[in-house]
């Protein structure tokens, strides 16, 4: 019988320690979401003011990230994840002592820089230890565990914060260091399985986070990241509209309760759980070029097909054609960023990748508000569609990367 997930298989344990971790940690995320809520109605700001704590943490994730990434080079991802979910779990458990705005304020930007720095180490370990034709799967598995945990995470917060908003930031700081202490157990369970079977990727792994130190940067001079981090940027933005314009438009233009919003995004966590693995697998030997045109050319038309959609139905299946985008794009991305990183970059590289999606977090949701309000819907929605359609011609323009061997991609951990 035709199994559509046999292809997880051969995907190394680095994967599956990842995966759990995620899991974890992704189950106990509540915190974020009701960040405003909490402000707004446990710490009396006002709704303007409270705003200004999710632009604070997406600046915060914003200038972490390069800094992580090229740490992970330096000491190894899994050691950046497992100080990163430890400092986010202590930095979660002092923010309901905190009160005042201002100290709330920046201890949010605090969180977001400890927090933050899990994503391109995440990238980096998944990337680092898997074949080019792997990496593509790798990534739905971890983004499998990412969407388990947030079906889990806010909807558990929900029920919490009818009780105490506080202990929102409580049972997230324990689950973060829960995820710490996953990582930690299942790391040197691999290790003792790694002493007995000794392989000689270790010593190539070694002279790779020895030759990144003490180098400049060089991926800011690297012309063909630069472009393809533009197109993510672009297609960030538009993607970013499901947080912002999307629910405005449903809602207060189009008259639909919030639950039929919410049900849109139980359809993409739906899609996302049954689908995303098995498509990356079916897709693993496709072209980077071709299946990230095919990703964003999917997110331009889902999104901007919104402005022509008015019924139940239509919504839908716009919300199913944007999702498949987002089942291709980001995995698809990701690879192609391990794949152009020079031996012994692969942090770095992806801690530039993660700062320009914290980037089209940072402006897309703003942006895409305003231009709704300013424009009304159908120019929104086509100017949507038009900056999806900028982003898949820079990837039509770009380049195949040569194809890299896995040894030197990720460096040694410390002994613990």
């Amino acid at each position: 019988m035709f199994n559509p997930w046999r292809g997880l298989r051969g995907l190394p344990s680095d994967v599956w320690i990842i995966f759990a971790t995620s899991l974890v940690n992704r189950a106990g995320m509540m915190a974020l979401p009701f960040l405003v809520l909490y402000l707004t109605k446990y710490q009396h700001v006002s709704a303007s003011v409270a705003g200004l704590s999710i632009s604070a943490y997406g600046i915060g994730g914003m200038i972490t990230a390069p800094f992580a990434g090229r740490l992970c080079d330096r000491i190894g991802p899994f050691a950046v994840m497992r100080g990163s979910l430890t400092l986010t779990g202590l930095v979660l458990l002092v923010i309901p002592l905190a009160h005042g705005f201002p100290l709330i304020l920046a201890l949010t930007f605090l969180w977001a820089v400890v927090a933050d720095a899990t994503r391109p180490a995440t990238m980096s370990a998944l990337t680092g230890t898997t074949s080019p034709e792997q990496r593509k799967a790798a990534i739905a598995v971890n983004r499998l565990a990412v969407n388990l945990g947030m079906s889990v995470g806010p909807a558990v917060g929900g029920l919490l914060a009818t009780v105490s908003f506080p202990l929102l930031f409580v049972v997230d700081g324990l689950t973060s260091l829960a995820a710490a202490l996953v990582l930690t157990i299942l790391l040197r369970s691999r290790d003792r399985a790694a002493s007995r079977t000794p392989t000689d990727a270790q010593p190539h792994a070694a002279e790779a986070q020895r030759a990144s130190r003490g180098r400049s940067s060089v991926v800011w001079q690297d012309r063909r990241a630069l472009s393809f981090y533009f197109a993510m940027l672009v297609i960030g933005m538009v993607f970013m509209q499901n947080q912002s314009s999307m629910p405005l438009y449903i809602v207060r233009d189009l008259h639909y309760r919030e639950s039929f919003y919410g049900l849109l995004f139980v359809l993409n966590t739906l899609l996302i759980v049954a689908l995303e693995v098995p498509l990356n697998l079916a897709m693993a030997h496709w072209s980077h070029r071709r299946a990230l045109m095919l990703g964003m050319l999917l997110t331009a038309i889902g999104f901007g097909a919104m402005g022509l959609s008015h019924g139940v139905f239509a919504i839908a299946v716009t919300v199913v054609i944007w999702t498949f985008g987002e089942m291709v794009t980001f995995p698809v991305g990701t690879a192609y960023v391990a794949d152009i990183a020079p031996p012994g970059r692969n942090g770095e590289y992806m801690g530039a990748f993660s700062s320009t999606i914290s980037m089209s977090m940072v402006i897309g949701p703003w942006a895409g508000a305003a231009a709704l309000d300013r424009f009304g819907p159908s120019l929104m929605w086509s100017g949507v569609f038009f900056c999806g359609m900028i982003a898949t011609g820079v990837v039509a323009l770009s380049k195949e990367p040569a194809a890299q061997t896995v040894d030197a991609r990720i460096p040694a951990e410390p002994a613990s």
